[in-house]
């Protein structure tokens, strides 16, 4: 019975001493790219973290702060495409594949790849992102670059803007959580 104590205490220690990575100033970017004008914008207020022990990673960006050159896409882009009076929120949570090769004490760039769940807009799908983690001594930074098509999370354009916004965005990642 002392043994099985020991080894669920020693459990909860090393559980209670994985680093956890966390940030609430990360950047998403997305970007459109059309015959009639580009669509570019870019929110600095993501919520991300990052468990070393076991590569969990989580992502919640508000739709309201990405932020446009121009004052009406903003306006379209919250109101008519992602809705932000239904959905205000976009989130991903998944799983660093293969995360014992990542060394978070060790400066370098990891490739990986992260499986898990990205909702928006109401729509919860199952995705793979390749990326990488760039650990240097203050910071630990995960990168991706990725694609989100428009109809697989219902997010409709009208036929009249149709022409002006592409069914592929590009979406990119790029989040540093300090190491305190």
């Amino acid at each position: 019975m002392k043994k099985f104590i020991f080894t669920i205490a020693l459990g909860l220690a090393m559980t209670a001493s994985a680093q956890v990575y966390k940030t609430s100033t990360g950047k998403i970017k997305f970007f459109s790219k059309t015959t009639a004008e580009n669509i570019d914008a870019t929110s600095s207020q993501v919520v991300a973290a990052v468990n070393a022990a076991t590569g969990a990673v989580e992502f919640m960006v508000s739709i309201n702060s990405f932020q446009f050159q121009k004052a009406l896409m903003q306006k379209h882009f919250q109101e008519n495409y992602m809705e932000t009076g239904k959905y205000p929120k976009s989130t991903f949570k998944g799983t660093i594949q293969s995360n014992s090769s990542v060394k978070y004490s060790t400066a370098g760039t990891y490739s990986v790849t992260v499986k898990g769940k990205l909702t928006m807009h109401g729509v919860t799908k199952d995705v793979t992102i390749t990326g990488s983690v760039v650990v240097t001594a203050d910071k630990v930074t995960l990168k991706a670059d990725f694609n989100v098509n428009l109809d697989d999370y219902k997010i409709k354009v009208p036929a009249e803007n149709a022409s002006q916004v592409a069914k592929t965005i590009k979406v990119t990642v790029d989040c540093g959580l300090p190491k305190k």
